[in-house]
């Protein structure tokens, strides 16, 4: 059984962990294939979003597969630890916008997982967090890069370091949910987000991602340098003009992503 199903509807991609009877917990197997639908599409061009979540109604990923790592060797463990990390700085790096719609738990890669997308939504009787502490090891998919730089030092060592199982509702008081929803709501939030993102010019959107991401890892002055090349890259587009076209025209643009 495969450990990943995807599919494409409406320009969206719908990425699910699909190994519920084990709360989606990522085994080697599983980060290989998710790796893979990752690198498919980060350059397809019909996806213009992509949307995250785990099969059944218990877990979004329960995080590393617990069972499988009491059998690996060290280096084994290596092994795994830097797949998954290449596998999430990927998603982090997929031009298009994501995001995870948390189905339920997300505990350390899990959360991490969620924390490498851009938008969060959660259902509201789940918990999540970062408890790798407690098992002795410290997240190495990238929680204590990105956790702190989304809350700052202090919340994120308080959930590190205590490895603290959170609410949805602490999740979105510490500011790492766009929303909390009711679970036959999740999806079509996650949904209606990403429709206000479609109505946009894709390579537009695509680029306002690049600009913000990297943006905020320099100084001011080399952010807006980044930002004037990302701005460069949509002038020669047709969407550009397209939509001064319709502006003119007084109708809704028709972008096409060129």
């Amino acid at each position: 059984m495969k450990g990943i199903h995807w599919e494409i509807k409406d320009h969206i991609a719908y990425v699910t962990l699909s190994r519920p009877e084990a709360l989606n917990c990522f085994n080697f197997a599983t980060l290989q294939e998710l790796g893979e639908v990752v690198e498919t599409l980060h350059v397809h061009p019909g996806v213009r979003c992509v949307i995250f979540t785990g099969a059944g109604d218990k877990a979004f990923s329960a995080g590393a597969d617990l069972k499988e790592r009491k059998t690996l060797t060290e280096s084994e463990v290596r092994r795994n630890v830097k797949k998954i990390g290449d596998v999430f700085q990927a998603i982090a790096d997929l031009p298009q916008p994501t995001i995870a719609a948390v189905n339920g738990y997300a505990f350390g890669g899990g959360f991490e997982l969620m924390l490498a997308c851009d938008f969060r939504y959660a259902v509201e009787d789940t918990k999540m967090g970062l408890t790798e502490t407690s098992w002795g090891i410290i997240p190495g998919a990238g929680g204590t890069q990105r956790l702190p730089r989304l809350i700052g030092d202090m919340r994120a060592k308080e959930l590190i370091l205590t490895a603290k199982k959170i609410t949805s509702h602490e999740a979105y008081k510490y500011g790492l949910l766009m929303e909390v929803v009711e679970r036959k709501d999740l999806l079509d939030r996650c949904k209606e987000l990403a429709s206000l993102m479609l109505a946009n010019g894709p390579v537009a959107v695509q680029q306002a991602k690049y600009a913000i991401n990297k943006g905020t890892e320099v100084d001011l002055g080399t952010g807006l340098a980044i930002e004037s090349k990302a701005y460069e890259i949509t002038i020669p587009t047709k969407d550009r003009v397209e939509a001064l076209e319709a502006f003119g025209e007084k109708r809704a643009p028709q972008f096409t992503g060129s």
